[in-house]
């Protein structure tokens, strides 16, 4: 793992520069596109996700809405780790970040900047923000499609 991850400060950063210029942000009108709609229900985390997939490879991957920054920078994080990547590679990243999230062993270097949420999970209150994208993404994976 790159050492400059475990520097508390060089993480804040990152997550604040996700937060501020959030990647694959901006949703596009195109019927390739699978859409989904993530809202909180305890908090104002509100995001519609969408993610174009072909020949079982993760293409682009979308998101808008209000959130938090852990949620924001999260999905940003997340949708760049997954873009360009096969359905099967973007679900076993999806999958080693929520073991990080659920505080059990994972694959640091697979995570690469998503390890800068590894000690979310030690904040309960912080686990739903740094999921509803994630779940988001998973859910459209799966062939989920709500919108």
């Amino acid at each position: 793992m790159n050492e400059l991850l475990n520097n508390p400060e060089v993480l804040r950063q990152l997550i604040m520069d996700h937060y501020q210029h959030p990647h694959n942000h901006g949703l596009v009108e195109d019927e390739a596109y699978h859409n989904i709609h993530m809202a909180s229900a305890s908090c104002i985390d509100d995001l519609h996700l969408q993610m174009k997939v072909e020949a079982s490879q993760v293409v682009d991957v979308r998101f808008e809405g209000i959130a938090c920054t852990i949620s924001t920078a999260s999905t940003s994080i997340i949708g760049d780790l997954i873009k360009g990547k096969t359905v099967e590679e973007a679900e076993h990243i999806i999958a080693e970040y929520n073991k990080m999230i659920n505080q059990e062993a994972f694959d640091e270097d697979l995570l690469e900047e998503a390890y800068a949420f590894h000690t979310v999970g030690k904040q309960a209150n912080r686990i739903k923000c740094a999921l509803i994208g994630i779940d988001g993404f998973s859910k459209l994976l799966a062939g989920e499609n709500n919108e």
